[in-house]
């Protein structure tokens, strides 16, 4: 296992909890790096999500990702620096963690094209054509749970 993986720590929770530094990857991830509209990028289904964010050893957060209560996974997002580290499937394996435990059969996400991959590799699956969402090509992709 990489070292740098293992010193991660995921903490599941409310918005109202981890909305500060769930935001504050978001915001440099969504809003900096790939110039989606911060009024696109905050919805009101923050309020109701399970969120995950990611910190490294020094507490710092690196990279978030919430669950919706109809079993959608959603903004997925990891700081630069810590890409690479395996954070993202940390996060992921919560979340679907989460879902599993909230009774979801399936979960759904809507990735980024050029993510599909990453996301094949954690068990779902592409499900129908590209379309852009916030100017960004985006596939529908789904993982049934056991």
């Amino acid at each position: 296992m990489n070292t740098a993986t293992s010193s991660i720590r995921i903490s599941l929770g409310t918005w109202d909890r981890l909305r500060e530094d769930a935001t504050g990857v978001r915001h440099e991830v969504f809003v900096v790096e790939q110039r989606v509209p911060v009024e696109v990028e905050l919805d009101d289904d923050d309020a109701v999500s399970v969120h995950a964010v990611a910190y490294d050893t020094d507490g710092t957060a690196v990279g978030t990702g919430r669950l919706l209560p109809d079993g959608h996974i959603g903004r997925m997002a990891v700081r630069k620096r810590a890409r690479g580290l395996g954070v993202g499937g940390q996060i992921l394996d919560a979340l679907i963690g989460q879902g599993h435990g909230d009774g979801h059969r399936m979960l759904v996400l809507h990735a980024q094209t050029h993510a599909a991959g990453f996301y094949e590799a954690h068990g779902f699956q592409v499900e129908g054509d590209e379309f852009m969402e916030a100017g960004i090509a985006h596939v529908v992709m789904t993982r049934v749970l056991g």
